[in-house]
């Protein structure tokens, strides 16, 4: 078998139809399924991909649902865990994130964040598997969580499996008496492939920054920047051998500029840059980017072709609402 897994917590989004929860007319929910993991996995087996997707279900009808769902579009939910006795959930405070990505997160004593290493065979977990993909918003959720993606990334290591992570960085999570740069690094040491931002770089993995970077910072000074951290990062972590970079600039509600960059060792490239004034649902563009990059690196495509089709899959889910992504890159 030559399976991609991607492991991380299922999530149920809830949004306003408007701009209120409570005031007329806005107060009636929308609500979808994702998180960052299920998105690049639903993504990933629209691409043509064999993905699987393991979190952890309490035993209900939502659960199953959500199952037959992701299962519907693709997914090989065979492996999942059956416990707990929730879902998390985030309450989205706009409409789409178009105006504002700010969330409530409700992810406490889920069945997910309650996982440790009993509740699992990891060899059985990584059977069949040749691609691993998680993200730091799993670490970011408790010590046992951390504990239990190192146990997981040194057997996905010790198998050669290809490990990618996304460095999402959300402050809200990390809220249990570790900052990032006391898991990430240790964690990240086991990766191939580390996709993020050179924002996130230097929140997690201690990387530098320029503070002066702002909206106003050409292209070509974030990507000659992008080049020094890629060689920062491939000195820092010796096993990777790509990193990749978006950039990502709301100016507006609608208006989105949209780009990314690649790095190995020897080689830098940047993609073409999109801009639109339609965007319908920015949540999800950079799990639409990384399913898009994971993609192209399993098809073989040269560099240039990898941050294209990577920056164009998380360009297009702009105009998919919800959570997931429809696997168009072009």
């Amino acid at each position: 078998m030559n399976k991609i897994l991607s492991f991380g917590e299922i999530l149920i989004r809830k949004q306003s139809i408007g701009n209120h929860f409570f005031k007329s007319p806005d107060n009636l929910l929308k609500i979808y399924p994702g998180g960052s993991e299920a998105n690049v996995a639903v993504s990933l087996a629209q691409m043509g991909e064999e993905v699987q997707y393991v979190s952890a279900f309490p035993e209900n009808k939502l659960s199953e649902e959500i199952l037959d769902f992701v299962a519907d579009l693709g997914v090989d939910n065979s492996k999942v865990i059956w416990s707990g006795d929730r879902i998390g959930s985030y309450i989205l405070l706009s409409a789409n994130g178009l105006s504002s990505g700010e969330v409530i997160y409700d992810r406490k004593y889920s069945s997910f964040s309650l996982l440790n290493p009993n509740d699992l065979n990891i060899a059985q977990l990584l059977e069949g598997v040749t691609w691993f993909h998680w993200s730091a918003l799993t670490p970011a959720l408790n010590e046992n969580m951390a504990k239990l993606m190192k146990a997981i990334l040194e057997e996905a290591a010790h198998r050669g499996i290809y490990i990618s992570v996304d460095l999402n960085y959300r402050s809200k999570l990390w809220q249990y008496g570790k900052q990032p740069l006391d898991i990430m690094p240790e964690l990240v040491e086991y990766c191939d492939l580390i996709m993020g931002n050179i924002w996130a770089s230097n929140k997690m993995l201690g990387s530098s920054i320029d503070e002066q970077f702002n909206r106003q910072t050409s292209q070509s000074a974030y990507f000659d920047f992008a080049k020094g951290n890629s060689k920062e990062l491939f000195s820092m972590f010796p096993k990777a051998k790509l990193i990749a970079n978006t950039f990502r600039f709301i100016d507006h509600p609608q208006h989105n500029l949209f780009y990314g960059t690649l790095h190995t060792k020897q080689e830098h490239v940047i993609s073409k840059t999109y801009e639109t004034q339609e965007a319908v649902d920015r949540i999800g563009s950079g799990d639409a980017f990384m399913a898009g990059l994971i993609y192209a690196c399993r098809q073989g495509m040269s560099n240039q072709d990898i941050i294209e089709t990577a920056t164009g899959t998380g360009y297009y889910k702009l105009f998919v609402e919800g959570d997931f992504g429809n696997g168009k890159y072009k």
